[in-house]
């Protein structure tokens, strides 16, 4: 039954992942990307622990490793979301130095 859920929780996570992706190609917007990331790589923890279930136990601290990865890459894209950027001069409100001076008369 275990196998059975881990399994099923890969396949989900694999899914969401493809989600997040499709939303960052469509708007380019990083913060998907993160998160297509994260349950990219809880899919494949849970995939290598399927795969290796005899020899491994979930106690061991590279599980955590890998989930607290997971979990950093969404705390990441969460941050640098909210962080402020820096502002790009606007256009019209730029100095006219730079123009070139006008020919008329």
């Amino acid at each position: 039954m275990a196998e059975l859920l881990s399994g099923a929780i890969t396949i989900a996570s694999l899914v969401i992942a493809l989600f997040f992706l499709r939303f960052w190609r469509d708007s380019g917007d990083r913060f998907f990307l993160y998160f297509a990331l994260s349950f990219a790589v809880q899919a494949g923890h849970r995939m290598y622990a399927a795969i290796l279930w005899v020899d491994v136990h979930e106690d061991e601290p590279f599980h955590y490793l890998i989930r607290l990865l997971s979990y950093a890459l969404i705390l990441w894209a969460i941050l640098e979301k909210n962080l402020p950027r820096k502002r790009l001069p606007n256009r019209a409100q730029a100095p006219k130095g730079d123009a070139p001076p006008d020919r008329q008369g």
